[in-house]
């Protein structure tokens, strides 16, 4: 064929004619394509021959791409009956074509692409889920290839339309053989009053059923999702009380055909790969149409799927600078905002499911699973004190509680993800102040602290009021002097720290790893008093030990129960049990060997 866009035959194949000219007119388009088909490598076993198809339209077209609108190739494009070929031009010999690609029109849709110099007398079509742009030779050929192409697929649907038609025509009933049992006669005419539900018939020749197939394949093509749901609930709408008879169980599976089409565009608009700006409000529109489609399940699981990795990535891109409390509080930052507005969209896009609320609280504990690995790797891996870990858990907490105002309330999940990294915190803080003290202990003189200055002394009568001890002023002498001895001083300091610490990380799953571990640190002191107090021989200075352990039992330890008990909420017997003491600790009075 000549260059150029021109019809296969000379007469239009869009005008009625009459049987003997379209005879003639069939026959002459079958040898034309039949001709042409023979210069076109590798489309003989594609396009075997049968005797409806026939040559509309042939032409040379160039294509370009659809994103950047650069040119790709020249092709040369066959336009038959039912559908359209596409051959590329190869080098040698002239006017011979390599076979591209075949598309049956009833699943193309032709969209005319407005002139934009330098780019003009384009045309799309559209494939899905593909789509590809030619350019004709002038605006007279591409007005020829729209036109051929929709008559083309108008003669189609009139030619399927009038199949359908004919298929759904009833067919006369064979005449039963003559009976001659006259009681016979009533039940034959009820029979003939009520016809079958087979033979009603479903008028499918209304124009939008027709065309309904390409106009979900433009729907969908174009990403109106609205649309393409809206025309598929038009025709559930029109063939709910219908019966599911032949022809209308042809047009389901061509429409069940685009709802695959349309699910998969949906599922892919979810996916994790696609972009995941716009936070959970941008999947709405995707998550919704699904729903519509009675694919609640899916776009459950998809929209959960695609919060989980906007999450992560989230999580991911925080910069790990400065002090350890200020990453924490950009991370609950964070976090906790993307699962409120997760949750709140999930409220909105699943309030007729509630069967999906279930899949949300497994979708939120393993949220926050993600979350606890990144907190604790930061706050407990990296060894930070007892004070900066009660601080970032006191952080977390504080915006785990903002979930309640939706309802949700996640503590006891982050109480149960931390409980471990707290246990070994509290009990690496306990060793370390048990150590301390013992370290204490073995240079221990027993002698009065000089402060040496009445600012010292100020000092640390504001440390121990801090502390909870309020008659630390009985135990000052005159000067700078303090009745006690260095020991027990920093000994109660350290462990009345340890206890405020431990509290802002209390939860009831703590208690008895607390409760032990007071026990533990408060036992080294006393039994060290204990010790010294059988073994010193000099009268003045076992008296200085008698006042020392007056203070130890007398007012810390009263101490330490009070403040237990106010942070926990009930009082602890142990404690009890060490204040009522006099001795914690039988030994052998002729030993003088410390059991600490």
């Amino acid at each position: 064929p000549a260059l150029g866009a021109r019809r296969a035959a000379t007469t239009d194949p869009f005008l009625p004619l009459s049987a003997k000219e379209a005879a003639a007119s069939e026959e002459g388009r079958q040898r034309t394509l039949t001709t042409l088909l023979e210069k076109v490598e590798g489309c003989r076993d594609l396009l075997p021959e049968s005797p409806g198809k026939y040559l509309v339209y042939n032409g040379d077209l160039v294509e370009y791409d659809a994103d950047h609108m650069a040119q790709i190739q020249r092709v040369h494009a066959f336009l038959m009956n039912d559908c359209l070929l596409v051959a590329t031009a190869l080098p040698n010999p002239r006017g011979a074509y390599r076979y591209d690609a075949l598309y049956p029109l009833d699943g193309l849709a032709v969209v005319n692409v407005k002139d934009n110099p330098p780019m003009k007398d384009m045309f799309k079509l559209l494939m899905f889920p593909e789509s590809r742009i030619f350019q004709a030779e002038n605006a007279k050929i591409k007005k020829e290839w729209l036109g051929g192409l929709e008559g083309t697929k108008r003669n189609r649907a009139l030619s399927e339309k009038r199949r359908l038609e004919q298929e759904a025509l009833p067919r006369p009933a064979p005449t039963p053989p003559e009976s001659t049992n006259p009681f016979e006669e009533d039940d034959d005419e009820e029979k003939e009053e009520e016809p079958s539900a087979e033979e009603e018939v479903v008028d499918l020749s209304l124009e939008w059923i027709q065309e309904l197939p390409e106009d979900l394949d433009v729907c969908i093509a174009q990403r109106d999702f609205e649309g393409a749901v809206d025309l598929l609930d038009k025709l559930n709408e029109y063939l709910g009380d219908k019966p599911m008879n032949q022809p209308v169980k042809e047009l389901r599976a061509k429409v069940d055909e685009r709802v695959r089409q349309l699910t998969d565009v949906l599922v892919f608009e979810l996916s994790p790969d696609r972009s995941l700006r716009g936070g959970p409000r941008a999947t709405r529109r995707a998550v919704s149409q699904l729903i519509r489609l009675g694919q609640s399940t899916k776009a459950c699981e998809l929209f959960l799927k695609n919060r989980a990795a906007a999450v992560q990535t989230a999580i991911r891109q925080l910069r790990i600078e400065g002090a350890t409390l200020l990453y924490i509080h950009k991370l609950c930052h964070v976090f906790f905002t993307s699962l409120l507005e997760t949750a709140r969209e999930f409220e909105t896009d699943f309030a007729g499911n509630n069967g999906c609320y279930s899949a949300f609280v497994v979708w939120a504990r393993s949220s926050m699973k993600m979350f606890v690995d990144a907190f604790s790797k930061q706050v407990f891996d990296s060894k930070e004190s007892l004070s900066t870990a009660a601080e970032c858990v006191k952080v977390a907490k504080e915006h785990c509680k903002q979930l309640s105002e939706i309802g949700l309330d996640l503590t006891f999940i982050i109480h149960a993800l931390l409980v471990k990294d707290i246990k070994g915190a509290l009990q690496s803080y306990k060793d370390i102040i048990i150590e301390a003290t013992k370290h204490r202990n073995s240079e221990e003189m027993w002698r009065k602290m000089n402060l040496m200055t009445p600012e010292a002394l100020g000092k640390l009568r504001e440390e121990m009021r801090s502390c909870g001890v309020g008659n630390f002023d009985q135990y000052t002498g005159d000067d700078c002097w303090v009745n006690l001895s260095y020991t027990v001083v920093a000994f109660t300091k350290q462990t009345m720290a340890f206890l405020e610490e431990a509290l802002k990380l209390y939860f009831p799953e703590l208690h008895m790893v607390l409760l032990e571990s007071l026990v533990e640190i408060i036992l080294v002191a006393v039994q060290h008093v204990d010790y010294s107090l059988r073994c010193e021989q000099d009268p003045e200075k076992k008296a200085f030990i008698r006042q020392n352990a007056s203070f130890l039992y007398e007012t810390v330890l009263p101490v330490v129960e009070k403040r237990f008990e106010e942070g926990v909420g009930k009082p602890a017997k142990q404690l009890q049990d060490l204040r009522n003491a006099s001795r914690l600790m039988r030994v052998n009075p002729e030993s003088t060997t410390s059991v600490v």
